[in-house]
């Protein structure tokens, strides 16, 4: 069987190349497509985001990895969210204590899924086609903790500005004005509300866009127009930055539940539904 994704990375560029994950007589196929899906019936509440989504992710993984292992059933209920994976590294100290992570990978979607399915996808394609880095190798899997985000509350901003670090992330799209077009010091959206409709050049007919997840401004320190203006160069605008292109943004913001859960837990999950990891196979794999 073959299913289309339309994948997004946490830094909201585009779907990545096409590429096929395979376990048996199981294909998924991934086909580029535009980063912006129609968000239009998502759900706007969820109670928790739940670790056994994480635990079932991490198994995908492993199992995609050791080959002759099979993934444990989900049991969890199958409904449709909005969601991004994200793989960590945990760093250690030197006392062997976590000290930080580092992103592996993040690739996600804002089309509602089915969260068994998509949990299962999103997972690998995280772990094997973000194209920010090299895939996820099994001698790896000990140093991982993995994130699960379900993408809620979605609404439109009033302008650029208008969403709260810490707790809204941010999809913008827009439409680049031609570069011959001189930019205006325009005032603040703050100072004018009539200014902020999108004022998009009838002659370009590209759409550049691009998502960070909640945790990533609060994470790097931005304010809001550093997250803005970090969005824009990774949609794919190499051009100047005016307070023009700020607000011709179209910008959804939305909240997320989200779930982290690392190796130790993962294994001993696993070892609780009597299937232990195979730890010496992957000691054995560096």
């Amino acid at each position: 069987m073959v299913r289309r994704l339309s994948p997004n990375n946490d830094n909201g560029t585009e779907g990545t190349p096409a590429a096929t994950i395979k376990r048996g007589a199981t294909t998924t196929t991934e086909k580029e497509e535009e980063a912006v899906a129609s968000t239009a019936a998502l759900p706007t509440t969820v109670t928790v985001c739940r670790p056994e989504y994480n635990f079932h992710a991490f198994d995908e993984l492993y199992c995609e990895l050791l080959e002759h292992e099979e993934p444990i059933k989900p049991l969890f209920s199958n409904d449709k969210y909005p969601l991004f994976v994200t793989w960590n590294t945990r760093r250690r100290s030197y006392n062997n204590s976590s000290s930080g992570t580092r992103l592996r990978g993040c690739i996600g979607t804002f089309e509602a899924q089915p969260l068994r399915t998509a949990i299962r996808e999103y997972a690998l394609l995280s772990a094997f086609r973000d194209h920010r880095f090299h895939r996820i190798e099994l001698h790896e899997l000990p140093s991982l903790e993995c994130g699960i985000s379900l993408l809620t509350d979605f609404e439109d901003a009033n302008s650029y500005l208008d969403w709260t670090v810490g707790i809204h992330g941010i999809q913008i799209t827009f439409t680049p004005p031609p570069t011959s077009t001189p930019a205006s010091d325009a005032p603040s959206p703050l100072s004018s509300a009539i200014s902020l409709l999108p004022r998009f050049s009838p002659s370009t007919t590209r759409t550049l866009s691009a998502t960070y997840l909640p945790e990533v401004a609060p994470e790097q320190g931005w304010d809001h127009i550093d997250a803005i203006d970090s969005a824009i160069r990774k949609a794919g605008w190499v051009g100047r930055i005016s307070e023009d292109l700020r607000r011709s943004l179209r910008v959804r913001r939305y909240q997320s539940r989200k779930c982290v859960v690392g190796w130790d837990e993962f294994v001993a999950w696993r070892a609780s539904k009597g299937l232990p990891v195979d730890l010496d196979a992957i000691e054995g794999s560096h």
